[in-house]
């Protein structure tokens, strides 16, 4: 049997000896293993409680499943020699056993009628599927086509399938409707210059060797304002010199997708792009928020049925044999170019329309666009790492791991590999027989996923080891080991990538590195935060929003407890427990405030009792008692999150304070668990997306007002509800009061906005 294990990449091929390798049984033997040990991956009950191990154990015993239950029925010694438990669990569930048995077993006298003439895969009519999609507006499946099968022709094996064979060589393909225009002499550069002086828009796309704007070198800008019309500039000294008053010229709006690499490039190259006007990428994402499918080949497919130049054509699939855009014949990679600036300005025409029509042209024009140039110079500035701390850092926590290692190979019995799901269930659920009740499964048995072991954390004490492990190893491969290389050599800072068009609550991610997973709240955190590093005679400056989630939900419920709090300046977890409790605020122990805590931020995720008592490690009944005392004295939060839910229901859709909308289509399923899960995010989405929208507003209110306070002063970092921003050491005090007046007068709730300001040589210090 060919299988799979992860992919196509990684496959297996067994015949009889692998199979016993692998399971120390006979082929014939997989049906009764089956029966007994069940396989969630096809509904395969099997005997409740009877996993891997033991379900080998008994066909090694007794060799079959007809075997096993004639010994047991006849209490022999072999049967005897076995567990109570498990003689009880063969009993009880012999029924269970037979039928997984059955429904294990293939059928092969079953009869087919079969054609495989038939089952050839044959061409269809794409045009027309693909209207047809258009039309029921099933975008996503648009991107799911598959290519149609060529007929056979001479030269070609008869059934060779796919596209044809690249030839990067070729001449730029010609299709009705496009004007795309090459512009590489004086003569045909002066009559576009001509032509794009009387506009006072277009959309422009740079064509460059790499995605690394600090790598890449610029080869050509392309320009459109007509529908299928472009332009595109072959990169000389010249030209650039030429085009640069109008690029920067903030009278002439300027049109992209994913504008902040073009923008980043032309910056580095000594071209300040302004003003940066509409961005598709982000409009799309603003209007589709719950799919990552914003990029202009994407779009211009799902929108307009039309299929860009893959970039393969350019230089080849993947592979050693890829060349480089600069091999690109000049002709081809013009009409590659243009494509993107005549297709990015359809987009454009299409998709502000479609933002006016939705109510949501302020958010795009207010908040995303002005956030994209704030992005652009924190992902320029950087911040630098001190590599040193690190590596010394990453000894120790390597150190420390394997102290770990042995431990859990003590408890174990032997070694394993613990990062292996398989192997670590093997020793949690077959070896040490920790129970698996309330874990939940995945297709290859019981899950020991992390918030499934803290399920255990006090089952065994291998669990909260395996944790420890798994946090640390993540964090030395991570950020100790990888930071070190992502020091650009040319600035000797890490220039991390925030993704304005990826979370769909608003909020930015990052990667290279991912400073979101970063722990928030733990010494490893914590030390990891002293790796980034303030420049030689600066500090860095951390300003955090406290608690804007919950002032934010207080606001837009309107409740009068949870505002009157807020307003006095009280730990609000301890005004919430001493309310919930009956008690003084100073009769409010550290236990009864970690459950308070654990509800205030259970009520933004939407947990229920089950979820409360899991975070605030207190019984179900008591987290049952204290929901209810909850929403007793906070009627009006209740009556929020209820509203929210009809709302949903209703429109499809929830919205921010400033209307950026989150849609939850699966929110009137027939599956009650679905269901569930949209509504939890329903009431999530409006308060997290808030969040998001302010810290947007914060990042634009520093990166605008920073210049007049300090020349020196740089916007570096946005993590969560957090900023940070490097200044020089006599600047400090007036750069963290202006921060901290920035961030506070950003937008007025109905309760006080408050920000922490901290100062330190490191983020660590400044944290």
């Amino acid at each position: 049997v060919y299988t799979l294990r992860k992919g196509m990449s990684d496959t297996i091929l067994y015949d009889e000896a692998a199979v016993k390798q692998r399971y120390g049984l006979m082929p014939d033997q997989i049906i009764d293993y089956k029966a007994l040990r069940g396989d969630p991956s096809d509904n395969i009950p099997g005997v409740k409680g009877i996993g891997e191990k033991t379900a080998t154990d008994l066909l090694q015993k007794f060799g079959t499943l007809e075997g096993l239950y004639k010994e047991l029925a006849d209490d022999t010694r072999k049967i005897k020699d076995l567990p109570p438990s498990l003689r009880e669990k063969l009993t009880k569930f012999k029924s269970d056993a037979f039928l997984s048995q059955k429904l294990a077993t293939i059928k092969r006298d079953a009869p087919v009628d079969f054609d495989l003439d038939k089952a050839a895969l044959h061409n269809y009519d794409r045009a027309t599927v693909v209207k047809m999609l258009q039309d029921l507006n099933f975008k996503s499946l648009l991107l799911k086509l598959p290519e149609p099968v060529e007929k056979s022709t001479e030269g070609k094996k008869k059934g060779e399938q796919g596209a044809m064979a690249l030839d990067v060589s070729a001449p730029a393909p010609q299709k009705k409707g496009h004007d795309y225009i090459l512009v590489n002499d004086e003569a045909t550069f002066k009559k576009f210059l001509t032509a794009l002086k009387e506009q006072k828009i277009f959309s422009v796309d740079s064509e460059t060797t790499g995605l690394n704007p600090w790598e890449a070198k610029i080869l050509g800008l392309s320009f459109s304002w007509k529908k299928g019309e472009g332009w595109y500039v072959v990169a000389n000294d010249a030209f650039l010199a030429e085009l640069q008053p109008i690029l920067e010229n903030p009278k002439i709006q300027k049109v992209g997708h994913n504008m902040k690499y073009d923008a980043e490039i032309l910056r580095l190259n000594g071209i300040d792009l302004a003003p940066l006007s509409f961005d598709t990428m982000l409009a799309s994402y603003l209007l589709n928020p719950g799919t990552r499918q914003h990029s202009l080949d994407a779009l211009a497919f799902t929108e307009f049925g039309y299929e860009m130049m893959p970039i393969s054509a350019l230089i080849g699939p993947k592979g050693k044999k890829q060349t480089t855009m600069e091999s690109v014949p000049v002709e081809k990679l013009s009409w590659y170019s243009c494509e993107d600036a005549d297709f990015t300005w359809r987009l454009y025409e299409l998709l502000g329309p479609k933002l006016a029509k939705v109510g949501i042209t302020g958010l795009f024009e207010k908040i995303e666009m002005p956030t994209v140039e704030a992005i652009i110079d924190m992902e320029l500035n950087g911040v630098l790492i001190d590599t040193d701390f690190l590596q010394t850092m990453s000894k120790e926590m390597k150190h420390e791991l394997k102290a770990i290692e042995r431990k859990i190979y003590h408890h174990a019995g032997g070694e394993f590999n613990i990062s292996s799901p398989i192997q670590l269930k093997e020793v949690l659920f077959e070896k040490l027989k920790i129970s698996t009740d309330k874990i939940g499964r995945t297709k290859t048995g019981f899950s020991t996923a992390a918030d499934e072991l803290e399920k255990m954390k006090d089952a065994h004490p291998i669990i909260p080891l395996i944790s420890q492990y798994r946090e640390l190893s993540k964090l030395v491969t991570t950020y100790l080991d990888a930071l070190p290389q992502l020091v650009n050599p040319k600035t000797g800072r890490v220039h991390t990538s925030f993704n304005q068009a990826v979370a769909a609550t608003g909020r930015l991610s990052s990667t290279d590195p991912n400073l979101q997973n970063i722990p928030i709240r733990t010494p490893l955190g914590a030390k990891i935060r002293q790796a980034f590093i303030a420049d030689r005679g600066c500090r860095l400056i951390s300003a955090d929003y406290s608690q804007i989630e919950l002032r934010i939900i207080a606001s837009m419920a309107n409740d009068e407890q949870m505002i009157a709090s807020f307003q006095k300046g009280e730990d609000i977890h301890v005004r919430t427990a001493a309310n919930v409790h009956g008690v003084p605020l100073v009769k409010v122990t550290h236990e009864m405030r970690r459950a308070a805590k654990a509800i205030n931020f259970g009520i933004i995720y939407g947990l229920g009792y089950v979820g409360l008592s899991q975070g605030a490690g207190i019984s179900r009944e008591e987290a049952k008692q204290f929901i209810e005392k909850y929403y007793a004295i906070h009627k009006h939060i209740k009556r929020w999150i209820d509203n929210t839910k009809k709302l949903a229901h209703a429109k499809g859709y929830v919205e921010t304070l400033f209307g950026r909308r989150r849609y939850f289509p699966e929110i009137n399923s027939s599956n009650g668990m679905l269901v569930a899960q949209a509504e939890r995010m329903a009431i999530n989405a409006p308060i997290q997306g808030t969040a998001a929208d302010l810290m947007k507003l914060a990042m634009i209110a520093v990166h605008e007002g920073l210049r007049d306070v300090s020349k020196d002063a740089k916007l570096l970092l946005t993590v969560h509800d957090e900023l940070v921003v490097e200044a020089p050491l006599d600047e400090v005090e007036k750069v963290s009061k202006f921060l901290k007046g920035a961030m506070t007068n950003v937008y007025k709730l109905k309760v006080p906005i408050e920000v922490e300001v901290g100062v330190g040589k490191n983020w660590g210090e400044a944290k």
